[in-house]
């Protein structure tokens, strides 16, 4: 067990810093400290690597989200798109910025997973069954919106969470800035901006009968 996390650990490192081609089970085995037979042995190819250092955080990242919106549903508290997001954002964030190093490791891994059609079958199992309950539920939030519509803007606010993560160093140097801000200083924009956009799309946009969107 201790070899296997070794490895997983080495490889979730430089799957996330230097890139899935760049880098080499070789370099994996290096990194880990063991010998380069053990990496095959353990987790066979490299996208079968690749794979589960993704996996192998997922699990425990959807059932954070999936009890914050279980907390949210029986708080009492009113259900809004703002409320909905925090729920799927703020566990990713408050990982990926207190959770040491591996977890902002991750985070670029998911980064990765998320903007290459490649990964689509890693993205398919390991994050969209608790992403599509979050889905439905914005969706009932806009019943005249179209599913495809709502799924777009959930789409782009990810992207936008995803960049908080790695590329918010972005934020300070277009304004001139030369320190970046923590994670936990940028989450609640990052709330007020996913909301609004999928507040203003879904909310002008219905279904008509041949499944078209109009404003």
């Amino acid at each position: 067990m201790e070899t296997r996390q070794k490895i997983l650990d080495a490889a979730e490192y430089l799957f996330a810093f230097r890139g899935y081609d760049a880098a080499s089970i070789r370099d994996i085995a290096k990194r880990a400290d063991v010998k380069l037979g053990l990496v095959n042995h353990h987790y066979g190819s490299k996208e079968d690597l690749f794979f589960k250092a993704v996996e192998r955080r997922a699990a425990e990242l959807s059932q954070l989200r999936l009890s914050a919106l279980e907390q949210l549903e029986t708080s009492g508290d009113q259900i809004t798109v703002e409320a909905v997001l925090e729920c799927f954002f703020y566990p990713y964030l408050e990982k990926a910025e207190n959770g040491g190093p591996h977890w902002l490791a991750y985070a670029r891994l998911v980064a990765m997973v998320s903007a290459e059609e490649r990964w689509r079958a890693i993205s398919e199992a390991c994050f969209d069954p608790a992403a599509k309950i979050f889905l439905a539920k914005i969706a009932m939030l806009y019943p005249e919106a179209d599913l495809k519509t709502v799924s777009a803007t959930f789409v782009f606010s990810i992207s936008s969470m995803i960049a908080l993560c790695t590329s918010r160093w972005r934020v300070e140097a277009m304004a001139d800035e030369q320190h970046s801000s923590s994670i936990a200083a940028l989450k609640s924009l990052l709330i007020q901006y996913a909301a609004a956009g999928m507040n203003n799309a879904l909310s002008s946009n219905r279904k008509t009968d041949n499944g078209l969107t109009l404003p």
